[in-house]
């Protein structure tokens, strides 16, 4: 036991637990003024529902011993057999440290697809798809790449979550904004965020959080959560000017908008490469990923699907990005643990990147897809018409997120 790396991951916990309700700020301030408690509400209840999800069976699911490389077993149940002792995913930390970090991943991950469907579902349809999701697709995709799983053994590398956390979740928001539809007035009537400095504060929260996210996927405080932390701030850096410099080009001005949408984006594409390229790497990864992202944020205008909040261009594209970048600039000079990617001479690596982040979007939009549905067919997805038009915090909670006088 080591009581700096115990210390060290016991911040990174609290860090990544923070960017939950950091992410409720950003995504509320994105939203009409009647629909902010309800945006909010759907991300903070994930810290109590996929606590209780991962206590139960979601972490045994997750990272139980391995069975046919699909799904881990249930010896964890109850967290039994987790223990304050190193365990075998911690050399240095308590195993139920490891499981707490772990968990902080697992409530962000539903809590960012609810950007997609923002100002349209009923709470009761979003509490139940929160609880399956977590635990037939965030868990499933978690032992596949982190915990003995398929695609870990086919050797493909994701330091913090680019496919399990961002491929999965922006996918998943795909098939969401496709089956629920868009929202009544879509491109006919105004729907601008209501409070963009809520949005920027929610940004620099996020972005402080993800220093937890990834450093703290080193699992130690050396070296390795050095290079991840240092990575994090200049990706996400050079992409918030990629993007405006983008939207300048395309626009005609630069906004605040356009600045945190990048920043993010280029946080989403550094997650699975922190650990494993150099600084230099990261910049470019990071203003690819600004320019990536904005172009599909202008796809999807003329796609024609309503994800309200962007979820598919900046985690979906984004991770997707992150991870096939990972397997061009990893380079084992810069952590021998991992790989050396195509610019390294290794193209099989890329192509292991492709397949790992293919499998995931597949999966996740077939089950996610699957889900919506059934919970459409028995509770109902979406609010009725004139709900939706009065806002969902007072006929989903009766309750005002503003009063006046």
């Amino acid at each position: 036991m080591n009581s700096g790396d115990t210390s060290f991951m016991l911040l990174a916990s609290a860090l990544v637990m923070f960017m939950t309700p950091g992410l409720a700020l950003f995504y509320g301030g994105l939203v009409r003024a009647k629909n902010v408690l309800a945006t909010m509400m759907q991300s903070f209840i994930c810290l109590g529902l996929v606590s209780l999800v991962w206590v139960v069976y979601g972490y045994s699911l997750a990272f139980g011993p391995d069975a046919g490389g699909i799904i881990g077993t249930l010896k964890y149940v109850g967290l039994s057999g987790v223990t304050l002792q190193p365990g075998p995913y911690s050399e240095t930390i308590p195993d139920l440290l490891f499981c707490s970090f772990q968990l902080m991943f697992a409530v962000i991950t539903p809590a960012l697809i609810t950007g997609a469907f923002a100002e349209r579902m009923r709470f009761s349809a979003f509490v139940w798809f929160t609880i399956l999701w977590s635990t037939l697709v965030y868990s499933p995709v978690c032992h596949w790449v982190w915990g003995g799983g398929w695609i870990g053994e086919l050797g493909a590398l994701d330091f913090a979550g680019g496919t399990v956390i961002h491929i999965n979740s922006g996918v998943a928001a795909l098939a969401a904004a496709l089956i629920i539809g868009r929202r009544k007035g879509w491109r006919k009537e105004p729907m601008l965020p209501h409070n963009l400095p809520t949005t920027i504060l929610g940004a620099g929260i996020l972005w402080f959080g993800w220093f937890g996210f990834n450093a703290g996927s080193a699992i130690a405080a050396g070296e390795l959560a050095a290079l991840a932390f240092f990575n994090t701030q200049v990706a996400s850096g050079a992409a918030a000017v990629s993007w405006i410099a983008a939207e300048r080009l395309v626009r005609g001005n630069a906004t605040t908008l356009g600045a945190v949408s990048g920043a993010v984006a280029g946080l989403v594409a550094i997650t699975p490469a922190a650990g494993f390229v150099g600084p230099v790497s990261a910049v470019v990864i990071g203003l690819v990923a600004g320019i990536v992202c904005y172009m599909f944020v202008l796809v999807k205008e003329r796609a024609g699907y309503d994800d309200a909040l962007d979820v598919v261009a900046i985690h979906g594209f984004g991770g997707f990005w992150g991870a096939l970048a990972t397997g061009l600039f990893a380079s084992t000079a810069v952590n021998p643990g991992g790989a050396d990617g195509l610019f390294f001479g290794n193209p099989g690596q890329f192509v292991t990147q492709f397949i790992a982040a293919a499998a995931v979007m597949v999966y996740s939009f077939a089950v996610s897809g699957i889900l919506l549905k059934i919970i459409d067919k028995t509770v109902g997805l979406r609010v009725p018409e004139e709900s939706e038009r009065t806002g969902l915090d007072l006929t989903e909670h009766s309750e005002t997120g503003y009063t006046f006088g």
